[in-house]
């Protein structure tokens, strides 16, 4: 046993992998830039072949004591794991190492704790430690071990420590889950308000530092924290975006993915991720200079499946073509429909560009023109007005002069049956093709 030191941060990680596996070397550099993230002091790594897990300690027992002993010619306080341990595991390498153990669930999750901004990005990583504490609860208890022995008298305190612990984490998550729902719900209601003002909903997704918070200023100017390191930003950030021939457009930042995300980040993270999953389309950010870019685009498949958000057209962007020697153009499919666009961020190579494959995508079925209404149709320039489908507007004697900006399945069905609105709005399609 021993007392669990609550701060350190002098580091040595512990880079368990397979025989043959191909991206060791990738995954070590970006396990190494996590630790850097997270404050570590990064004094050694000791890579660990696994091919069967060992229940005990995960790593084999010869490794794990290799580490020991490395931790202590180091004066390391912190042990990090590059997987997902379980309780039984972590407990018991912290045993056997005597200093505190975190694996990659626990990293990442230390990550976000740092940079969440907002009032709801802090509430969602405060949830998702909770949960990944509640299976571990009981290691911060080892100083009641010896109370929790069979003498007489002695059998209590350490399980009612413990129950009470468990007890007042339950009630702290089911608190946070009640703020976060009513955060959640003004987020929704925000989000409905876009629906039904019919502009287009772009979302930037990609794998964590791929340069999407770089392009989001670059097209927005909004002011959002960029940098080159792991998860620098985390909360849903929402800005207009213009100058698209299709008229304007929304444009979301979302946090980051990384291959092994987990579960109950996912999972708490509801609010950003929704801003994927309910886009009309998806900038896939993708760094044009790394050669493994095309494993990392499937990883950020594979998560966009998981929060349903798979089946949403995609546009992929090849950010930073300045480092990787390559030309600004836009990719096009059988049909001429831009699929792939290369530019960099960084620089402004390529965004006019990709301001026209946007404009291209979201503006082929929008309907912008003029409608004359006659003050007998109230209804329709009333239905009009709730689906957000009139840009501008003047009116008298004569009627409502209005100017149509939006998607042509949001006009279709607005006549409501009656002959005269009809024909007012098939004159108002016609038009627009």
């Amino acid at each position: 046993m021993f007392d669990r030191q609550k701060k350190g941060d002098r580091a040595v990680l512990v880079l368990p992998h397979a025989r043959g596996e191909g991206d060791a070397a990738r995954r070590a550099g970006e396990f190494t830039e996590l630790a850097k993230s997270a404050g570590a002091e990064v004094l050694g790594v000791i890579s660990a072949r696994v091919e069967d897990p060992n229940p005990r300690y995960y790593i084999g027992t010869g490794k794990a004591d290799e580490v020991a002993e490395a931790a202590r010619a180091l004066e390391a306080d912190l042990v990090l794991v590059d997987h997902v341990l379980t309780p039984v595991q972590e407990r018991n390498l912290e045993k056997h190492l005597g200093i505190r153990v975190v694996d990659r669930a626990g990293l990442i999750l230390d990550i976000f704790a740092q940079r969440a901004r907002s009032h709801e990005g802090k509430l969602e990583v405060e949830l998702a430690q909770l949960k990944h504490l509640a299976t571990r609860l009981v290691r911060g208890w080892t100083h009641l071990d010896a109370q929790r022995g069979g003498a007489i008298g002695n059998r209590g305190p350490g399980e009612t420590q413990l129950e009470t612990d468990r007890r007042l984490l339950g009630e702290r998550v089911k608190m946070l889950t009640k703020r976060l729902e009513k955060v959640q719900v003004q987020r929704g209601q925000q989000r409905r308000s876009r629906l039904r003002n019919t502009v287009p909903r772009v979302a930037l997704v990609g794998y964590t530092n791929a340069g999407k918070s770089t392009l989001f200023n670059a097209l927005t100017s909004g002011g959002v924290y960029a940098a080159d390191q792991l998860f620098a930003t985390l909360d849903p950030t929402v800005r207009k975006l213009e100058d698209l021939s299709c008229g304007p457009a929304v444009l979301a930042d979302t946090v980051g993915f990384i291959r092994e995300l987990p579960h109950d980040l996912v999972a708490a993270f509801r609010a950003t991720l929704a801003e994927a999953r309910d886009a009309d389309l998806l900038l896939h950010v993708s760094d044009a200079a790394d050669e493994e870019r095309e494993r990392l685009h499937r990883v950020v498949d594979k998560v966009l499946e998981e929060i349903d958000a798979g089946e949403v057209p995609q546009l992929q962007v090849m950010n930073k073509i300045d480092l990787a020697g390559a030309e600004p153009r836009i990719e096009r499919d059988g049909t001429g429909k831009p699929v792939r666009v290369w530019l960099s961020a960084a620089t402004g190579a390529g965004l006019g560009l990709l301001r026209q494959a946007l404009g291209e995508l979201l503006g082929g079925e929008r309907v912008q023109s003029a409608l004359q209404l006659p003050l007998s149709a109230g209804r329709l320039h009333a239905r009009l007005k709730a689906a957000g489908a009139i840009s501008g507007e003047t009116v008298d004697e004569h009627g409502w002069q209005l100017r149509i900006d939006a998607p042509r399945s949001v006009i279709a069905p607005l006549s409501g049956g009656d002959p005269t609105e009809t024909r007012l709005l098939r004159q108002l399609l016609a038009v627009a093709e």
